[in-house]
């Protein structure tokens, strides 16, 4: 008797970030060093280009792609940029920032606290794709939330 499999594999989420770059090995080691990845898988095709590759930062899991153009595959460089940021909560924002700035990452807004009860800052990293990076510090009501958001824009 088998057992059934499940529609969603052992340690994984319902959504998960899957970045083409160019260079996906080397971006592997780059969330090793910026943001304590740890490598799950790697699958070279015969030609050396990475077919497919994972980490997983903190709980959440990231696949990776090297850059195909021959199959639409393109990195955020090659596009001139992505409208995509993807978001990493940690214990402490700012030592998070300061070890992916040190690993290369470009800082693109310093960490500072936010209306909404984070502290929270932003980098891009050297395959041109953007973190948001952030410490929850303060519960709020929705109702606090939009008082900050109104103070901050006033």
């Amino acid at each position: 008797m088998t057992t059934p499999v499940k529609p969603i594999p052992e340690g994984m989420h319902t959504i998960t970030p899957h970045l083409i770059c160019a260079g996906a090995a080397d971006a592997i080691e780059f969330y090793k060093k910026a943001f304590g990845a740890v490598e799950l898988s790697r699958l070279p095709a015969p030609n050396g280009k990475l077919m497919h590759g994972s980490v997983r930062i903190g709980d959440s899991t990231v696949m990776l792609v090297d850059e195909m153009p021959e199959h639409g595959a393109l990195g955020p460089k090659a596009l001139k940029g992505s409208p995509v940021t993807i978001h990493l909560y940690v214990p402490d924002v700012d030592a998070s920032i300061a070890q992916a700035a040190a690993a290369g990452a470009k800082v693109t807004m310093p960490a500072t606290d936010m209306f909404w009860g984070d502290r929270y800052g932003q980098v891009e990293d050297p395959f041109g794709h953007r973190w948001s990076i952030a410490t929850h510090q303060r519960d709020l009501t929705p109702e606090q939330i939009q008082q900050g958001f109104r103070q901050a824009c006033a």
